[in-house]
């Protein structure tokens, strides 16, 4: 106000003159005579009531609405009406009086819609302009509304609501209830039939009953005591002396004899190749029961020379090949407001402690300022909410304290000294974290971020530069800043871009004492286990020790060798190949030296030690090698995972598993021939040069009186009649079919991802970095779509399928992008793209005359609040100076339909991106486009990659993740089809989420590939194993159960993969119970089930079919034989080892090694020795042994 001018008249004063308005003042104004309102006795204005229509107000807000400011890639209404959503709460903004320190209105606007009669006011309701009007020329991201824009609305959000099925107040998921109707359906069948069929089997017309009763193979010490069920046949008591394979020109068969006072003898029928396999492993037995030495050193000189690739040896810890990083920044939170004046004093004395960081680095010391980011000038591109006081203590005060925080929050584009250091407007919500909506002013946590220079060669100066001031931070911050925070109540954490390969590293050492207890234990216990049951008398001679370390040595030596033969080929290794394949190959492999050992324990100690040998192989080479291949195929499916780091694991598993079968049947046969030749010669175990007088026998044990072991009898004469009880089968069935049923419907709800946290140890910095991040950040991921080969010449229609400014196609990338923007919650896109090419274009355009300009020689002009044209050391800024002769670089007659031709756009765009942004032209491209375009090759008139930045909705769950990776490369590959360019997505964590798109599909595929690779090296070891329904799913093999009921065949691959199946599916259903997330370690670890699977089902289903008598004796028989070997080589060697590993400090280990393994070892238990044998009591097929007599005359055993 001018005070010379009478209260009648209201004037505007400035430079060009005064208007004049005829109103009264008295009524426009709020002036009162009181001391408040008075400066120095002048009276003073403090609120103005200013009058407009609601149509006015609305018309003016809706032109505005949705215009955007495409270099903060956010709505201009979010800084010039505070994200008002109406016009009401813009005017209010508007309107709102600011204090003396603070830029803005000096005094209160109130904006009413209706005049008081008295005032004689009439309200502004002039004409407004829609967005749309096609004489604005607004783009199509400005103003979706306009007619020449897309008319289709956006793609509304996806509701992917899970089905359910509503039971009265109870709301079901229809996968639940259809399960549970099939499970009443399968069990009520199985009941009427398993009822059916009992009574029909006491009934007069069952007379079918075994012709004789043969004694087991672990029988071999003893008479064949039962009678038989039929008492028209009398048995004379037998002793078995040998086990032999023969043939005639047709079959094979393994034949036991019998004593010559015996008319008959038991003969096994095998297939060819089961009978092509007991010759060779007869005769290899035999070999190396006659060469032990040779074996031994020829096997082992074998793998020492695949372990010399060890001397190319290499880890890969690189965190970008196995876990997500992030970019180095600094979390502070607490749980109220954390804007206060002692928590930002407290802000710039720890940003005064870390510019003082000096690291030394090749004996130069390294700061801060060294290496930061410095986009626009000289000052580091450091993203805290420190900028708003140009990141120096000094202007605190000066600048109005905490107030003046909130006012940035408004107007952190718009006013100058809400600017960083670095001239750039800084986002709250990347500085801000822990707020809701926009209210920043309830912000809990402070984000501070440290922008870095890096590399892509991680062993360039640059990077090794930033990795040594990286690390000094991290002990600053351990040792200094963290009590500093501790001390004000808050908490404090931090994280660098090197910090997750350097916890990587410490997590390769935090679990040796685990990993090797867990050694220790299971070495301690084969050693147990192999041995005899121990008598003070003879345990020196009897136990197992040195049988024991030596196994584990071959295990150590497969591992190395594979190792070995990889590092040769210039496969690099990770840490989780050498902290789990050694467990994993001790665990697999020890089963079968548990076998190798009790087989051979098995036999007549009357036999010549190279006949027990032979022996031994013959009835436990088939299976072991069957289950040896099944795990190798099993582990190379791996090969074909995505991700290197699992990839490259099942590699090695697989070549280390086949190395140990290859050194378990020479090396380990050769040193069980050894040891037993060290017992028999009465040498103590470990010291086998001292030999001691006398038998070690007790002096009621003869040569052939060797007892089952307790285990074995246990299995026999209590395990086997208990499952042998009818009840207690229909149980297990009905138990067993309700695990797998309802693990189908369990896996649904396994989500993917793998938390970063899980991978770090659990006392890691980093954990609570993380935690942090996902309870705090506000903000998503930047999100690029970029562009390759863009034609930007002028005969191309290229610039307006991207651009979304005035004639700009409506279905642009960029009015698309906009357009996605609208619904955030299915596009995960939050906001339009800063455009490169949108600012490009309106910076070439004469209409901003400040922005391209040139000199009269046709050099770039900067704008005039720019050196040279404004000197920055006096401020004087003027159209008189060095840049009063500066032009703008076109004319409109220069350009076609606004557009520049292609050696004005080659010519003119390295000006834009050196252009620096300012008052005079905001429209710079330096800093905020440097990246944005490839200039390499551009004077061809192809572009060939650009990229457009916004970003993704605040994610903070490992779906979310996924979800948004997909829905951004549905939208890229619609857009891409649509305008017949090439365009992708980019973010910096899709290269760690690749592989979770179709984490499902490579599952299953590689199951059933497994499957199916187990299930052919059943095919082609064993014709018991044939049958094609060994690819179907579980519950298909339930329904079509009963089709084996009356098949008169042998297929035994239809029992095994009911069993394998099943156990796979539980194993997922337990996944889903226990929150494990599916990725690729929990993908191989259900390959790797697989294979593992197949040594608890396999060894009881061979010695099944090679048994004889009546289902129920042959289970009996199975169990005695093999079910103790499984449990003791199997079941308690790898349960030992596993549960060391619940004491890991990685929760990796916890998750994914002792969970997952403890659940695969009891799932594999209760299937092989549970499950399996009711299946195949119940529904085995027949016996194929056939009582011969003298005369060579078969007879059909008695289940045929």
């Amino acid at each position: 106000m001018c005070s010379h001018i009478k209260w009648n008249i209201l004037v505007a004063c400035d430079r060009f003159g005064v208007t004049l308005l005829q109103v009264d003042l008295k009524k426009l104004f709020h002036a009162q005579d009181d001391s408040e309102d008075m400066v120095n006795g002048n009276l003073t204005v403090d609120g103005i009531q200013y009058y407009i229509t609601d149509n006015f107000g609305e018309g003016m807000y809706e032109s505005c609405a949705e215009v955007k400011f495409g270099t903060m890639n956010t709505l201009a209404m979010e800084f010039i009406g505070a994200g008002a959503t109406n016009f009401t709460e813009w005017f209010a903004f508007i309107g709102t009086r600011a204090s003396l320190t603070v830029p803005g209105s000096p005094y209160a606007i109130d904006f009413e819609s209706t005049a008081p009669v008295s005032s004689g006011m009439i309200p502004m309701n002039l004409t407004t302009y829609s967005c749309g009007d096609t004489s604005l020329g607004c783009s199509c991201g400005d103003c979706p509304s306009s007619p020449v824009c897309s008319s289709s609305a956006p793609p509304s959000p996806d509701k992917k609501g899970s089905c359910s099925v509503r039971m009265g107040s109870l709301k079901v998921k229809c996968v639940d209830f259809v399960v549970a109707i099939l499970y009443i359906i399968l069990v009520s069948a199985f009941l009427g039939w398993s009822l059916f069929h009992r009574k029909e089997k006491r009934g007069p017309a069952y007379q079918t009953k075994p012709l004789m009763n043969v004694t087991s193979v672990q029988e071999t010490h003893s008479v064949n005591q039962q009678k038989p069920e039929n008492p028209s046949i009398q048995v004379k008591p037998l002793h078995v002396i040998y086990v032999m394979a023969m043939s005639d020109s047709h079959h094979y068969y393994l034949q036991w004899l019998i004593e010559d006072n015996s008319q008959t003898s038991n003969v096994v029928q095998l297939s060819v190749v089961q009978g092509c396999m007991s010759k060779f492993f007869r005769r290899y037995g035999t070999m190396v029961a006659r060469n032990p030495i040779l074996v031994l050193c020829l096997s082992v000189a074998v793998v020492l020379l695949l372990c010399l690739g060890l001397i190319h040896f290499k880890v890969e810890t690189q965190p970008e090949k196995l876990i997500i990083g992030t970019t180095p920044d600094v979390i502070y939170s607490n749980s109220s407001s954390i804007l206060t004046e002692e928590n930002i004093n407290l802000l710039f004395e720890i940003q005064k402690k870390v510019d003082g960081i000096q690291a030394n680095y090749s004996g130069s010391l390294i700061s801060l300022s060294d290496i930061c980011m410095k986009p626009l000038g000289q000052d580091c591109a450091t993203q805290s909410v420190l900028q708003y006081f140009k990141m120096d203590p000094n202007n605190y005060d000066a600048y109005g304290g905490v107030e003046h925080v909130d006012y940035c929050f408004q107007h952190y584009t718009t006013a100058e000294t809400c600017l960083s250091a670095f001239q750039a407007p800084l986002d709250p919500s990347t500085a801000l974290g822990g707020f809701s909506g926009n209210n920043y002013s309830e912000a809990s946590a402070f984000i501070i971020t440290y922008p870095v220079n890096n590399d892509v060669d991680s062993k360039s100066n640059v990077s090794m530069r930033a990795v040594a001031w990286e690390r000094a931070f991290i002990q600053l911050a351990k040792e200094e800043l963290l009590p500093m925070v501790q001390s004000k109540n808050l908490t404090l954490a931090f994280s660098s871009e090197s910090s997750i390969e350097d916890e990587l590293k410490r997590e390769s050492t935090a679990d040796a004492i685990t990993i090797s207890i867990s050694y220790l234990v299971m070495f301690a216990y084969i050693s147990l286990t192999l041995g005899d049951t121990p008598r003070l008398s003879s345990f020196y001679i009897s136990s197992k020790v040195l049988l024991g370390l030596s196994g584990v040595m071959l295990v150590m030596l497969s591992v190395l060798g594979s190792v070995g033969f990889f590092s040769a080929v210039g496969i690099k290794s990770t840490l989780i190949i050498m902290e789990v394949i050694p467990f994993l190959v001790l665990a697999v492999g020890v089963d079968n030296m548990c076998i190798l050992v009790h087989a051979v324990k098995r036999q007549p100690l009357e036999l010549p030690l190279e006949g027990r040998i032979s022996n031994a192989l013959v009835e436990v080479g088939p299976s072991i090698t069957l289950a040896s291949l099944s795990e190798v195929l099993a582990f190379a499916v791996g090969s074909f995972i995505p991700m290197p780091a699992c990839r490259v694991f099942s590699m090695f598993a697989a070549l280390a598993v086949l190395l140990d079968f290859l050194l378990q049947i020479t090396a380990f046969v050769a040193l069980i021939v050894l040891d037993f030749m060290r017992a028999e010669d009465n040498r103590i175990d470990c010291f086998p040069c001292v030999k001691i007088s006398g038998p070690f026998m007790e002096p009621n044990e003869g040569p052939s009186q060797r007892k089952p072991g307790l285990l074995a009898r246990y299995m026999k004469e209590v395990h086997a009649p208990i499952l042998g009880i009818w009840w207690v089968k229909a149980i297990v069935i009905s138990v067993f079919a309700a695990f797998a049923l309802a693990s189908i419907a369990l896996c649904t709800r396994i989500e993917p991802g793998l938390e970063q946290q899980i991978v770090l140890p659990r006392d890691s910095y980093l954990q609570g970095y993380f935690n942090n991040v996902s309870e705090y950040l506000r903000i998503g991921p930047p999100l690029y779509f970029v562009v390759k080969n863009y034609n930007y010449s002028s005969e191309s229609v290229q610039t307006n399928q991207l651009c979304s400014i005035s004639q700009c196609d409506s279905d642009s990338l960029l009015n698309e992008i906009s357009r996605a923007s609208l619904i955030p919650e299915s596009s995960y896109i939050s906001k339009p793209a800063a455009s490169w090419l949108d600012d490009f274009l309106v910076w070439l355009s004469p209409e901003a005359f400040g922005c391209c300009r040139k000199f009269t020689n046709g050099s770039y002009c900067p704008p005039d609040d720019q050196p040279p044209c404004c000197s920055s050391s006096d401020g004087s800024c003027g159209i008189d100076g060095v840049c009063q002769d500066c032009t703008t670089c076109f004319l409109h007659s220069d350009l076609t339909n606004d557009r520049p031709s292609t050696a004005q756009f080659m010519e003119k765009l390295p000006w834009f991106l050196n252009a620096l942004p300012s008052n005079d032209c905001a429209k710079g491209g330096h800093g905020a486009y440097t990246e944005s375009v490839e200039l390499q090759g551009y004077e061809d008139g192809v572009i060939q990659a650009s990229s457009f930045r916004t970003y993704h909705t605040p994610l903070s769950k490992q779906v979310d993740f996924v979800n948004s990776m997909r829905a951004t490369r549905e939208f890229s590959s619609r857009v891409s089809s649509s305008l017949k360019m090439e365009i992708f997505p980019y973010s910096v964590f899709y290269i760690y989420f690749e592989q979770y798109l179709d984490i499902w599909r490579t599952a299953l595929i590689n199951l059933a590939i497994a499957i199916a690779a187990a299930y052919l090296s059943f095919n082609r070891l064993d014709d018991a194993m044939r049958s094609i329904c060994c690819l179907l799913d579980y519950y298909m093999e339930f329904m079509e159960l009963s089709n084996h009921l009356t098949r008169s065949g042998d297929d035994y691959c239809g029992y095994d993969a009911f069993c394998l199946h099943s156990q796979d599916e539980v194993m997922q259903g337990v996944m889903a119970i226990l929150n494990i997330q599916l990725n690729a370690v929990s993908v191989v670890n259900l390959v790797m089930s697989v294979g593992i699977a197949v040594e608890f089902c396999v060894h009881i289903t061979h010695a099944f079919s090679v048994s004889s008598g009546d289902r129920n004796h042959r289970t009996k028989d199975a169990l005695g034989t093999m079910g103790a070997s499984v449990f003791s080589g199997i079941t308690l060697t790898k349960l030992v080892g596993v549960i060391v590993l619940s004491f890991s400090r990685t929760e990796v280990f916890v998750v994914y090694y002792f969970q997952m393994f403890l659940a695969l070892v009891l799932l594999g238990f209760l299937h092989g020795l549970v499950f399996l044998p009711v299946l195949l009591s119940m529904f085995g097929p027949p016996s194929r042994s056939l009582v011969i007599q003298k005369q060579d005359q078969p007879v059909v055993s008695p289940d045929r």
